[in-house]
């Protein structure tokens, strides 16, 4: 991959933005696919996202927007997914450009559909995407960090260590540096439970259980999701300790820019799943990542007692009272 590759970011959200912000810090253009052309005019007027990210300023003059998704899949050699899990599909489904030769990197925390695939399983076995075309991105790192150009780090996966090298290559800025990884499946999988773990955290953080019991908390999480990541996906080169893991794990449980941790909290407060989602602007991943992980270990026989109490709480309507007493007596 000696020459120069043509990146292009499909999703308008802003974790969406804060990669667009550090690709147009390193490469001389970058294609963009927002649904809406109102935002394109907004952005090319005011070199800003109208909604996500409001106060970042982004250099136009290196960007190519376009609603036309297909037009950026011809355009470019790396397509980077940026959009809510919820959403991936329905977006997947528009593309008819081929892909051939394509490269394409995911951004999103989450599954997708009935079989529980991962992102990067679906560009595989339904997009028929080569493995060694397939990336990931993930943190630790929150967008608003990236925005305020605070030290950051990304970890990029894939099994082809020169497109690894790559990506890694085009997201490293001033600001960012990027960690390499092969274990794709083992940092999907991580990104989708230690959002999960972020709403735990928020459950109990409203009903003032305190830094001391948190502490307990996240460690056991940590165990617990190392258990399932080695159950499911076993790799004895995988170091769990690593940013990937434990580290994307510890920021998205305590950040203050935890939008899972504030989603909930807001549980914990009593507010309903419905009212929660009206009044957020971003959607909180580990609600949906809650019942597929869920799902997966109860088809596989696996043990993951902190996930199953948040899916009681958010499915099955159990009292947060109760439910705590039930999984606390667990944690160790």
């Amino acid at each position: 991959m000696r020459r120069k590759l043509q990146y292009g970011v499909i999703g308008n959200g802003s974790w969406a933005t804060a990669l667009i912000k550090i690709l147009t810090e390193t490469n001389s253009m970058v294609y963009w696919h927002l649904r809406k052309y109102e935002y394109i005019e907004y952005i090319e007027k005011y070199g800003r996202n109208p909604r996500y990210l409001t106060e970042v300023t982004l250099d136009t003059g290196t960007l190519v927007l376009t609603a036309d998704i297909n037009e950026l899949v011809e355009a470019c050699d790396v397509v980077v997914f940026c959009v809510p899990s919820t959403f991936f599909v329905e977006t997947a489904e528009t593309i008819t450009a081929s892909l051939d030769g394509k490269y394409m990197v995911s951004a999103i925390k989450g599954l997708v559909g009935d079989a529980n695939l991962t992102i990067s399983e679906y560009f595989n076995q339904v997009m028929h995407v080569p493995d060694d075309h397939i990336a990931i991105i993930s943190g630790p790192t929150h967008a608003e960090e990236v925005a305020m150009e605070h030290i950051s780090y990304l970890t990029i996966s894939s099994s082809n260590q020169k497109l690894t090298s790559a990506v890694c290559r085009a997201f490293e800025c001033r600001f960012v540096q990027a960690i390499q990884s092969n274990d794709v499946l083992g940092v999907e999988y991580s990104a989708c439970m230690k959002n999960i773990y972020s709403i735990a955290c928020g459950i109990c953080h409203s009903y003032r259980m305190g830094d001391n019991f948190q502490a307990v908390l996240v460690t056991n999480a940590y165990n617990e999701m190392v258990n399932f990541l080695d159950k499911i996906n076993p790799d004895p080169t995988r170091n769990p300790s690593q940013s990937a893991y434990l580290g994307d794990l510890l920021v998205t449980c305590y950040s203050q820019f935890s939008r899972n941790r504030v989603f909930g909290e807001m549980i914990g407060k009593g507010y309903s799943v419905v009212s929660i989602n009206a009044q957020m602007s971003m959607v909180a991943e580990g609600y949906f990542a809650t019942k597929h992980i869920f799902k997966l270990a109860e088809k596989l026989g696996i043990r993951i007692p902190i996930i199953e109490s948040v899916y009681h709480i958010l499915y099955d309507g159990m009292k947060i009272r109760d439910t705590l007493k039930i999984f606390t007596s667990s944690l160790s």
